[in-house]
């Protein structure tokens, strides 16, 4: 984590991988970071022949990074999944669900997340 950096309350950092947050960073309230996911396909994700005494987990997970540059805003209850980069500069509006990378000085909002226009005279 950079420095100058604002957490508002209630937030969630899922942080089964790295997590990497730039300096004068805002992060209002409810915005979740989650690394960890699981595969999409019922057969890839389930341990074959689970049983209780076994010890293992009943499914696979595995985690990806996220990336969050200098300068930027997450709206309130943005959430952003596992894998994505966030640009320099950049704003997340309020609700926007991050699931593909969005790069610098750029303004992206909404399920899914998508650019809406420039900012910051880039």
């Amino acid at each position: 984590m950079g420095d100058n950096v604002s957490v508002n309350m209630n937030c969630t950092f899922v942080d089964c991988n790295k997590i990497e947050i730039g300096s004068n960073v805002l992060i209002a309230s409810n915005v979740q970071l989650y690394t960890a996911t699981h595969p999409v396909e019922l057969a890839q994700r389930l341990t074959l022949e689970w049983n209780f005494e076994s010890g293992e987990y009943f499914c696979r997970t595995y985690a990806l990074p996220i990336k969050i540059g200098d300068g930027f805003w997450l709206g309130g209850g943005v959430i952003a999944l596992p894998g994505v980069s966030i640009g320099k500069g950049s704003v997340i509006g309020t609700g926007s669900v991050v699931t593909k990378d969005i790069p610098d000085n750029l303004l992206a909002v909404g399920n899914p997340c998508r650019v809406v226009r420039k900012i910051n005279g880039k």
